[in-house]
């Protein structure tokens, strides 16, 4: 089995987030994958959010959970029982 590393970094404008996370991909040497990627790939293909997100799920085997705007959110289930509880803090 393949372990995939996912970094996700939450941001303000001009907060210098894209500096970071370009930062952590070249660290890790994994790929930095933006917004400016989803919305050359919709534009190409002539998709709106709805349909950007549907595409996304079917490849990645996921399911929409919500579509606001510019956020596509996706829900996977873990295939290891073990990492599917969810703890809160106390």
């Amino acid at each position: 089995m393949m372990d995939h590393t996912i970094i996700t970094i939450g941001r303000q404008f001009g907060s210098g987030g894209h500096e970071v996370a370009q930062k952590l991909a070249d660290d890790y040497g994994i790929a930095l994958y933006d917004h400016d990627l989803l919305k050359e790939i919709a534009a190409k293909r002539n998709l709106d959010g709805n349909e950007l997100a549907a595409v996304l799920a079917e490849r990645t085997h996921a399911q929409v959970v919500q579509v606001i705007g510019k956020k596509i959110v996706l829900y996977k289930e873990a295939k290891d029982e073990k990492k599917r509880k969810i703890v809160l803090p106390k």
